[in-house]
């Protein structure tokens, strides 16, 4: 969890930077990669639930979104339909609205996706 957690907090720092007007980030640019940063912390708490838990090699992690989807439902969340819902809605979020189409830059909500983030990294470990 640590690495993955350290992925989230760089998310944080990239923010600090960007000016905030009417609860509006006035840069687009760094608020999508946060986002990007905040989608990679998911992606290695999946790969560090897989190594640690699961006995994967490095070689054998996820290479794709769909190949993240099955290992989270054949592996962590098998009796746990929630966590995969949670699972789309941070790919939709961060990934898809906030990173690849620059969608998010309400100061609030970028904070909830963030938190979501987090509490997710938490669930898994």
């Amino acid at each position: 969890m640590k690495e993955s957690l350290r992925y989230l907090n760089n998310a944080k720092e990239i923010l600090k930077s960007v000016s905030i007007e009417n609860n509006i980030y006035t840069d687009i640019k760094p608020v999508r990669e946060a986002f990007s940063t905040a989608y990679l912390a998911i992606l290695e708490a999946i790969n560090e639930y897989l190594v640690t838990r699961k006995g994967f090699t490095k070689k054998e992690l996820p290479k794709s979104v769909d190949a993240y989807r099955e290992a989270l439902r054949k592996h962590i969340a098998i009796h746990n339909g929630k966590l995969m819902r949670e699972f789309e809605n941070l790919y939709d979020a961060l990934h898809i609205a906030g990173y690849y189409r620059g969608l998010i830059y309400d100061a609030r909500a970028v904070k909830d996706y963030l938190k979501a983030a987090k509490e997710f990294i938490y669930k898994i470990h």
